[in-house]
């Protein structure tokens, strides 16, 4: 266990998983925290926790783990959120930080595809977490996901375990800066409300 937004302790975590196992073929980069609130109202402290966590630790885990992957032909795989790849309302610090890893893990991409090194994403909407538990407690909040989210229900951590596995496997072999949504649908509405419209009406 390391604090990601701190580099030394979380280089030495990689460097102590890289003694034990005698290597590191995979980054899964999946820390994260969130604040609420507006530009307004976010408080700068809450601003600055969520980037050191969110975007730092993406940043120092995969500065530490690069060299080790480099050795192997490893890769590094991003957990951002749907919440990055467009935004929500009152989450601004958590919007920001989710869109950085997007771009982050598209630079990532390019830099050391020719050290043998893939960088992929996943975007997760709403998923059965600790973290997401006061949106699955509230009947009304979890109805309002429900009414954007296709399959009807959130995802199960498994589900986009699954989608990671296929990016750390050598299925993906030829996927790099991918930034693949795992929202059960929410990309592919307009954003416009659910409409019934009577086709036998004039």
């Amino acid at each position: 266990m390391g604090d990601v937004s701190d580099i030394a302790a979380i280089t030495t975590v990689i460097d102590d998983a890289a003694a034990r196992h005698g290597r590191v073929d995979v980054l899964v980069n999946n820390a994260a925290t969130a604040a609420l609130g507006t530009v307004e109202q976010v408080d700068p402290a809450a601003w600055r926790e969520v980037m050191a966590v969110d975007v730092d630790g993406v940043f120092f885990a995969s500065r530490a783990a690069l060299p080790h992957l480099r050795a192997v032909g490893g890769c590094i795989v991003n957990v951002g959120s749907v919440s990055g790849l467009g935004a929500d309302w009152g989450v601004v610090a958590y919007n920001t930080a989710k869109g950085a890893v997007v771009n982050l893990t598209n630079a990532m991409a390019l830099d050391h595809a020719e050290h043998g090194v893939r960088v992929n994403a996943v975007h997760p909407s709403l998923t059965v977490t600790d973290m997401a538990a006061p949106n699955l407690e509230n009947e009304q909040v979890l109805e309002a996901f429900m009414q954007r989210i296709a399959l009807g229900r959130p995802a199960q951590p498994s589900e986009v375990a699954s989608v990671i596995a296929f990016l750390a496997s050598a299925d993906a072999s030829f996927v790099t800066g991918a930034n693949i949504p795992v929202d059960g649908g929410v990309r592919a509405s307009s954003g416009q409300p659910r409409m019934f419209l009577d086709p036998t009406a004039g």
